[in-house]
């Protein structure tokens, strides 16, 4: 007789015994049994009589009484009946193998008093004919092994094609660990070499100290920059752009777009920092800062007045408060004071630039005026400019970086070119020159490419010029072939034509980079360009011994490439894939991409609005869709409404959603949502099995399951947010064509998933207005 009755006061090992089909014993006593860590607790004295009781009506049915549970502390089992059981395995086990031996023999031979069976050379798969044919070795002499293959034989199913985390990890497992430390290893013997090298060729004293000063502002800066929290992304691009234009562009040298940058990039961080501003905050009081600045740049103007010269404290003074500008924006809490140190870090060096030049009255009002149309323009198109049109403002202020430096690098070699044949830095100035013409190129008309295709003056798609890639190789080559007789030749007219020759050939080269990137990945062209404007700065630092440049550049430069690492990890695809106009992933497979079949179901804004009325735990999921559809303040009026009738509503953001990062960040904030309710896809992902509704607005490409569940599609691998495991999914789109990526998403046909079709924005309208009426 089998177990077929339980008793045990835990609730969880109860339903484990329910699903087996025992019979629950209850007893009169109700008490819980549930104690720490999972075990059992020690029950009441009242308890354990009642349950005496009924063990003793019990133990006259049942055949065999099994208790398992344990108490931690409380051992000492006391068995009833043998004891001896290890001895008597033995026999148990022979038994039970006789018994099976036996029945095998009566299944051949049903007939008791003879054993007769039919051997047939023709039967199905898991016949009885089967097991006859298969255990017969030996028929009158006639050997019969081995038996023939069984008719029918049940095809295995094809094995099931491995999902992309698995391909992930197999990939992973096979990198050995020697191979990876040796790679490391390898890495910092190139650096520590290459520090060595440099100090070897280093022409003067001033050449070690400005590297030294680079390497330890891009340890900073990388520090740094990994600190600041996604949510703070765009306020990041917008505080490196404002310090870009810092006081070493002085108006009226070749610097002077720049001017330009520093006051509205300041000015929209601030804007931007207001939108995160929450009704229950505390009040600030910013003016205060006026302070610092004051005792700053103030203290410097008398200590200029009374004859000393420092110049390079302003500088590292400066440069630290540029670094606690990015610092500042690692939370909401500190964001504030960061833009303020770096319009002192700003101020700082345009006062010590000043003091350093000691320009004439004449020339000190032209600096000035120069100085005061380019922030006045800069300051009238900040408080203009719309939100979500910040990547195309971020784009062109990269331009004038870009410019500036192509500016600055061959004036400095026209005013520094009759010092070369005397200068033991001649050379090194020679090539920094080169190197910043080339970056700055680069960057200009890139940049301008770039603001084309965001405000949609030009076409968002990929221009995929045949042989693009030998025309880019050809270009880097005519680039680098360039410097030969650059360095070789020592006359003026030769410099300035390799100079000119590599803008032109940098400036086409960015144009054709830039133009073959399709609007998808904007957010990591913005975000290069962005590092590509740092390092030009360096080159300028380099070029005109200035610690605040470098500090600067490489400050700017690690921004942009860890921002740009961001993205390219969000996508799954290396940085070279995307500036070179790549298609698919690092896990995209070679076979046929898999086939989606079945049938979508449509709702419309009522039956969405029931959906929405069942649910209480909701996720938003907004997508580029949403910006250009400008519908974040109806989303923001129904989350409040949601949020009123006791909802729980958040947001999932990926990180490459929007065109550039923390766009969707800032314009949810600008629309009043606050920025606690908005999480990044890391930190929401594991929520959605548990979520009722999943709310997804204008994003495609960032919800497409085809990421996990097909390691042939162009997308695998990439991260994206999990809708799909939600119990509900409502995807509001214009219609059920593809995303940037142009391949199809599986989730529109999943059974839990509704398609609202239409413009987001009126749609978003109409469920804001029929929450409010419920």
């Amino acid at each position: 007789t089998f177990l077929t009755k339980k008793q045990n006061p835990q609730a969880a090992a109860l339903e484990q015994f329910k699903s087996l089909g025992a019979e629950p014993l209850e007893v009169d006593v109700k008490e819980s049994g549930e104690g720490q860590g999972g075990y059992a607790k020690e029950m009441s004295k009242e308890f354990i009589e009642a349950e005496m009781k009924l063990f003793a009506k019990q133990c006259l049915d049942v055949d065999i009484l099994i208790s398992t549970a344990l108490i931690p502390g409380r051992h000492g089992v006391t068995h009833i009946g043998y004891t001896d059981l290890p001895s008597r395995l033995p026999t148990q086990s022979s038994t039970l193998y006789s018994n099976n031996i036996i029945k095998l023999l009566r299944a051949i031979s049903p007939d008791k008093e003879n054993f007769q069976y039919e051997v047939k050379e023709s039967f199905d798969y898991g016949t009885m004919d089967h097991v006859i044919r298969g255990s017969v070795v030996m028929q009158d002499g006639k050997v019969l092994f081995p038996a023939p293959q069984p008719n029918n034989v049940p095809v295995a199913a094809p094995p099931k094609p491995k999902s992309v985390q698995e391909l992930e990890k197999e990939k992973a497992a096979a990198v050995s660990p020697f191979r990876a430390t040796f790679t490391t290893a390898g890495a910092y013997t190139g650096g520590l070499a290459s520090m060595l090298g440099l100090g070897l060729i280093a022409p003067n004293a001033a050449f070690p100290q400005m590297v030294t000063t680079f390497g330890l502002a891009g340890i900073v800066g990388y520090h740094t920059v990994w600190g600041v929290t996604p949510a703070l992304h765009s306020p990041l691009m917008s505080v490196t752009n404002a310090i870009s234009g810092d006081g070493q562009r002085v108006p009226g040298a070749p610097g002077a777009p720049c001017p330009l940058a520093a006051p509205s990039g300041f000015l929209v961080t601030q804007r931007m920092l207001d939108m995160f501003k929450r009704p229950t905050d505390p009040p600030e009081y910013n003016y205060l800062y006026l302070l610092p600045a004051g005792a700053f740049v103030g203290g410097y103007g008398v200590a200029l007045q009374s004859g000393y010269d420092v110049e390079q404290m302003m500088y590292l003074g400066s440069g630290m408060c540029c670094v606690g500008a990015l610092g500042g924006l690692s939370n909401q809490s500190t964001a504030r004071l960061g833009n303020a140190l770096g319009m002192i870090g700003v101020a700082g060096g345009i006062a010590a630039t000043f003091g350093v030049l000691k320009p004439t009255p004449e020339l000190l009002g032209q600096m000035t005026a120069a100085m005061a149309v380019g922030g006045t323009a800069g300051l009238a198109i900040a408080k203009k400019i719309q939100i979500s049109d910040l990547p195309q403002l971020v784009a062109a202020f990269h331009s004038l970086v870009g410019l500036a430096a192509v500016l600055t690098c061959v004036a400095e070699y026209m005013v520094e070119y009759p010092h070369f044949a005397t200068d033991p830095a001649a050379n090194l100035t020679k090539i920094v020159a080169y190197l910043g013409t080339y970056i700055g190129g680069v960057t200009f008309s890139g940049s301008l490419v770039a603001y084309g295709k965001l405000q949609g003056l030009l076409n968002s798609a990929p221009l995929m010029l045949p042989g693009r890639h030998v025309l880019n190789a050809s270009l880097m080559a005519a680039s680098v072939g360039g410097i030969i007789p650059y360095m070789m030749d020592p006359s003026y007219t030769t410099g300035i034509t390799c100079l000119g020759s590599v803008s032109a050939l940098s400036a086409v080269m960015g144009v054709t980079l830039t133009a073959a990137i399709g609007g998808a990945d904007m957010p990591v062209v913005i975000t290069v360009l962005n590092s590509y404007s740092g390092w030009a700065l360096c080159a300028e630092g380099f070029l005109l011994n200035n610690n605040l440049l470098t500090i600067v550049g490489a400050l700017i430069g690690s921004s942009g490439a860890i921002l740009s690492y961001i993205m390219c990890v969000a996508m799954n695809r290396s940085l070279a894939n995307v500036i070179l106009g790549g298609y698919g992933t690092s896990s995209t497979g070679t076979g046929k991409p898999m086939e989606i079949t079945g049938t979508h179901t449509e709702v419309n804004v009522d039956q969405s609005i029931e959906m929405i009325k069942e649910a209480q735990n909701i996720i938003i999921v907004p997508g580029y869709g949403l910006c250009a559809a400008k519908a974040q303040y109806p989303i923001a009026d129904l989350v409040k409404s949601l949020t009123e009738q006791g909802k729980k509503i958040r947001f999932g953001i990926h990180p490459v959603a929007g065109r550039m990062p923390g766009q969707l960040n800032v314009l949810l904030a600008e629309a009043g949502v606050p920025y606690d309710v908005v999480l990044e896809m890391d930190e929401i992902n594991h929520d959605f099995p548990e979520t009722d509704l999943a709310l997804v607005i204008g994003a495609n490409d960032t919800v497409n399951s085809a990421a996990q569940e097909d390691p042939n599609s162009i997308i695998a691998g990439m991260p994206v947010l999990e809708v799909w495991k939600s119990k509900q999914v409502i995807v509001m789109k214009r219609s059920l064509g593809v995303g940037y990526a142009a391949v199809d998403n599986p989730i529109f046909y999943k059974p839990n998933t509704a398609m609202l079709l239409g413009d987001a924005k009126k749609t978003c309208d109409a469920l804001a207005a029929k929450v409010r009426e419920a």
